[in-house]
């Protein structure tokens, strides 16, 4: 039986709506797909290790997902090597990084060498300052109100006869020297005593160096547990924090003569305050930290944002804190 004429219409356009179908399935002849851009990263820490990061880490890779960010992160090879990592820099410049997320090794030698350099892709610095031109946003908290804020606890919960002795990897280390001045400052005005050690040379020249890890253990067993009536040890900078707690941990005589506080919130530290080792801690959330360097390096190649500083919030932490879920969030983000 023959079609009629509006049979063989019909047919024809059931076929043509195929064929369509057909091409806006399987082709981008009609409607082209929407490529994905996959911006390039560079993370470049003052560590020779990422073992002070996770949280960090946690905030970037979250962070890098969400905007399509290949991420290179970064280590040094050589621990304090300014040069190695301003090295760093430029080679992942060249290599075709379109931005870097810059955690300073030491301030000051940093920024005299960034005053220098030419700069072909945009600068996230985690720090807060931001004196050149060479950096696009800098994240951080206020270190010397971090400072100020431990200080202030210290006041509080001990008697100013109690001598404090301040730790830390070197004072030009980062920001410790901001920690190290807020501190001080708080301290001092309420009559106690302060004596300071630092591993790295660089501090001034009344300032005892000692140029290896043990020298935690050598000023305690020297000067602290000759503390008949407790002494107070701050930690200015993670890793002090992170080798004193184990001092104390391994050596139960400091428990009754030692009260330790300091800066920073690893799983490890976190740990050690629950055991009781650590009196009381600053953090700052290390997540957002991550995550919001990655946004701005984004926006930073997309030319979407201004030159900016973002301050993060500092928190004093004692053991009860961590029972908190404010606090939990912060400590301990989910992945």
């Amino acid at each position: 039986m023959e079609m009629t004429r509006q049979e063989k219409l019909i047919w024809g356009l059931m076929a043509g709506i195929l064929i369509i179908l057909f091409l806006l399935s399987s082709t981008d002849l009609i409607i082209k797909e929407k490529e994905t851009t996959i911006y390039s990263v560079s993370v470049i820490i003052k560590d020779t290790n990422d073992d002070y990061y996770k949280n960090f880490r946690k905030g970037i890779d979250k962070a890098a997902d969400e905007y399509n960010v290949d991420v290179n992160f970064i280590t040094l090879y050589e621990k304090g090597d300014v040069e190695e990592q301003m090295e760093l820099l430029n080679r992942e410049i060249s290599d075709g990084s379109q931005a870097v997320v810059f955690v300073p090794l030491k301030q000051a030698e940093c920024r005299r060498i960034l005053d220098d350099m030419v700069l072909t892709s945009p600068l996230i610095i985690m720090g807060n300052s931001l004196p050149g031109d060479w950096a696009i946003t800098g994240i951080s908290q206020d270190y010397y109100e971090a400072g100020r804020m431990l200080g202030e606890a210290i006041v509080r919960e001990n008697n100013a006869d109690k001598p404090v002795y301040m730790f830390t990897e070197g004072l030009d280390y980062g920001y410790n020297q901001e920690v190290y001045n807020g501190l001080l400052a708080e301290i001092s005005q309420a009559g106690f005593q302060a004596h300071h050690y630092e591993m790295s040379p660089g501090g001034s020249p009344n300032t005892p160096v000692i140029e290896n890890e043990d020298f935690f253990s050598q000023v305690m067993a020297d000067e602290v547990a000759a503390c008949d009536d407790g002494a107070i040890i701050v930690a200015l900078d993670v890793k002090s924090l992170d080798l004193t707690a184990d001092i104390i941990a391994d050596h139960t005589a400091y428990e009754d003569i030692a009260v330790l506080y300091g800066f920073g919130s690893t799983t490890k530290i976190l740990n050690q305050m629950d055991r009781g080792f650590i009196k009381g801690l600053i953090a700052t959330n290390q997540y957002d930290a991550g995550y919001l360097s990655i946004v701005k390096a984004v926006e930073a190649i997309e030319k979407s944002s201004d030159r900016e500083q973002i301050e993060l919030a500092s928190y004093y932490l004692e053991k009860d804190d961590l029972k908190e879920k404010y606090f939990e969030k912060i400590l301990y983000p989910i992945e």
